[in-house]
């Protein structure tokens, strides 16, 4: 005759304890990875990104030529402009 001493659940409360032990202490690492990420990704630290480069009055007026909004008089007339 077998004794279970008040353990009722057998092989599957093993199991099932084991596992959620396995989800107790995978959510606390994803939860501590979490607040580490955030805390990194803060605006406390400076931003990696480049500004963007500001184009000269020449540079625009060139874009604009090339795009075809001015023609080639206006072009003449503004970059003489810029040029005094």
């Amino acid at each position: 005759m077998w004794f279970n001493h008040g353990y009722e659940f057998g092989w599957g409360g093993m199991i099932f304890g084991g596992l959620m032990m396995l989800v107790f202490w995978g959510g606390l690492i994803a939860l501590i990875f979490w607040g580490v990420r955030s805390l990194m990704s803060s605006k406390n630290y400076p931003q990696t990104d480049t500004p963007e480069r500001v184009l000269s009055a020449l540079e625009i007026l060139d874009q604009r030529y090339a795009q075809g909004e001015i023609n080639r008089d206006e072009y003449a007339a503004i970059k003489g402009d810029i040029a005094h």
